[in-house]
């Protein structure tokens, strides 16, 4: 039987014109103050809602990427955030770096539908990797260090390249997942997908929905360092002093849909990488920060998350101990069951306890 432990459900509530995205949230993160942060694969946007009750987040405040970050594209194309961390007063954030395949639409007639699964694209937005200086709720982007005021915190992103930016430049001829970059695969075939990210003192994870390979999910250490005002570069990381670690972790086949560090260990949420419903699991990957380079992990299940059919796709968790008073976890769900759906711009999240 499915292990659940579902402690409490919260209501999320946006303002009215952020409605239709309350459809599809993608990333989300509890900070100090008890400030929610969520992304949506829809938008370049980040939201802040804050604790009113122990089962209420409100008071919606949106932030535009755009106002702290050069974007590669202009704001109305998405970046698809797929994760946010926190860490030493920055927000950081992700995007999908993936292709995207068109869906047939119920609209359509197969003519043209035909023509719609053909055509794959990849915005230039979904490849920003990106930190945003975050002082007492509020995003900006320059200020001091609050504990260290001659140090300035400045909002960056990864270099731009035309392959989307430097990491995936440097993984364009990795033996494992160069060939799906090459080919363009999009992340809902089993292309290259990052859904997930976290950040331990200077290293970031980031994990893998796709690819896949021969049922091992993957994730990627990267270490970063600032090159000029407003950029990082990658900097040389692990034994061999290559730009890049790789792990590959057995997740029962399972893609990686979030990633949340708690202490030296990390959090995963799994999920299938192709366009199916579940199962989705919770695994701790003990100690992960301090891995070696390739190697095969098997991280310990934790528990399993509800499903439904066509609906309720968990995409992103956070610990919410500092408000459910216990070990536990808050995930948001893409395409949440109508039953979920609160008002005109609310919805429902689940808390789950955690062992």
């Amino acid at each position: 039987m499915p292990k659940l432990n579902l402690l409490n459900q919260v209501s999320l509530t946006f303002v009215d014109n952020f409605k239709e995205h309350r459809e599809d949230l993608s990333a989300v993160l509890l900070t100090h103050q008890k400030y929610l942060w969520l992304g949506s694969d829809e938008t370049s946007t980040i939201e802040r809602l804050s604790l009113v009750d122990t089962d209420k987040f409100t008071d919606h405040q949106q932030f535009r990427v755009a106002e702290f970050i050069n974007l590669p594209a202009p704001e109305e194309e998405e970046i698809d955030i797929e994760g946010l961390a926190y860490t030493d007063n920055y927000l950081w954030f992700v995007g999908s770096h993936s292709y995207k395949r068109k869906k047939p639409k119920p609209d359509k007639d197969d003519s043209k539908n035909f023509k719609r699964l053909a055509k794959i694209e990849s915005e230039p937005n979904c490849y920003v990797l990106g930190r945003i200086p975050l002082i007492d709720g509020k995003l900006l982007s320059s200020c001091p260090h609050p504990q260290k005021p001659d140090v300035q915190l400045n909002a960056a992103k990864l270099e731009v390249t035309n392959q989307g930016n430097l990491l995936m430049t440097a993984l364009v001829d990795d033996p494992h997942l160069g060939s799906f970059i090459k080919a363009a695969i999009p992340g809902k075939d089993n292309g290259f997908d990052i859904e997930g990210i976290g950040i331990y003192q200077n290293r970031v994870f980031l994990g893998l929905r796709g690819p896949v390979l021969r049922g091992w999910a993957v994730v990627l250490e990267i270490e970063l360092e600032d090159s000029t005002a407003g950029l990082m570069k990658l900097s040389q990381i692990g034994e061999v002093k290559e730009l890049y670690k790789k792990h590959f972790l057995w997740l029962n086949g399972l893609g990686i849909r979030d990633l949340y560090v708690d202490g030296k260990d990390l959090l995963i949420l799994a999920g299938p990488t192709m366009d199916l419903d579940g199962p989705v699991q919770v695994y701790r990957w003990v100690n992960g920060v301090n891995s070696r380079e390739n190697a095969f992990i098997n991280p310990d299940f934790v528990q399993d998350i509800p499903y439904g059919n066509r609906e309720d796709h968990a995409e992103g968790m956070t610990l919410f101990q500092d408000v459910a008073g216990i070990p536990s976890l808050l995930v948001v769900y893409d395409s949440p069951a109508k039953t979920r759906l609160v008002g005109n711009a609310g919805v429902i999240a689940d808390v789950f306890k955690l062992y």
